[in-house]
């Protein structure tokens, strides 16, 4: 089992790829504590997290809202009780935000989707590093999307938040590369959760035919299954990718399972992050 042993707080941790991710680590052995907002998903999902425990591994489960620093502080405090020193953190919790022109969504709604993307990211990551530190190194794993690299109009909140998570995932990589934390982050592809559900609800007129179209297609003939981007965040958390870090991984696209024979190669390029193109990159001079 790639995780026995792991204590890790898994964000977002209910439902959706949260809930993938949470089975995943539970199966390779790990003591998880998720958070999700609502008690009643809370308790559901234990019920449904129990029989998965492995030996002397724990699931534990409470609720927090990740944009709120004193629901984080209280997190971390309830694994540092229950779960002991901590090796590994998830964020996953995410909203897509307000949907519509970026001049017409509601101020405050766009705020409270950075609030929770981003922000959230940020609070959980200053809990977890000083513990991490403490314990000699550690894993942070950031979940991302395809905001992050490509533009979504009528999602600006979305997008602009995981475009932000990714440099921020870049950042803490080299500041805590001398530190032994590995901080990376995951695009798990087009899952059909229930954002996509969201996305139909809004309608074409919200957030534009194409876009509509495609969560249309992903609902009704099938997405990418959440278990491969919970594979992914299991490798990522675990000492085969050691010292892998600071990286944006397609959990479709990206060949991450083979990725430990090139962690050298890797660490002297660009290759997996964001990055300025210039017209040098696409043969051009202007």
């Amino acid at each position: 089992m790639k995780l026995s042993g792991r204590n890790t707080i898994v964000t977002g941790g209910s439902q959706g790829l949260g809930r993938a991710i949470v089975e995943a680590f539970l199966r390779e052995g790990a003591s998880v504590l998720f958070c999700a907002r609502s008690a009643a998903d809370v308790q559901a999902a234990l019920e449904a997290y129990n029989p998965l425990v492995i030996g002397n591994a724990k699931v534990l489960g409470t609720t927090a809202d990740v944009s709120k620093p004193a629901d984080v502080a209280a997190l971390f405090a309830l694994a540092d009780q229950r779960l002991g020193p901590l090796d590994a953190l998830v964020n996953n919790a995410g909203v897509y935000g307000p949907l519509g022109p970026t001049e017409d969504v509601p101020w405050d709604e766009w705020q409270q989707a950075i609030e929770i993307n981003l922000f959230g990211v940020m609070h959980t990551c200053r809990q977890a590093i000083p513990r991490l530190r403490a314990r000699g190194g550690g894993k942070i794993v950031n979940i991302s999307g395809g905001g992050a690299t490509n533009p979504l109009p009528r999602i600006s909140s979305y997008a602009a938040s995981k475009a932000a998570v990714v440099r921020l995932t870049e950042t803490l990589a080299l500041e805590l590369a001398a530190d032994r934390i590995d901080v990376n982050a995951v695009a798990p592809g087009a899952l059909n959760t229930r954002l996509v559900q969201q996305i139909i609800a809004a309608g074409p007129e919200k957030v534009g035919a194409d876009f509509f179209a495609k969560n249309k297609k992903w609902s009704e003939e099938g997405a990418t299954p959440p278990e491969l981007g919970a594979g992914l965040c299991v490798w990522l958390a675990s000492s085969e990718s050691n010292g892998i870090t600071g990286r944006l991984l397609s959990a479709q696209w990206d060949p991450w399972k083979d990725l430990a024979a090139r962690r050298d190669e890797l660490a002297k390029s660009d290759i997996y992050c964001l990055r300025r193109i210039v017209p040098e990159d696409r043969g051009k001079k202007f």
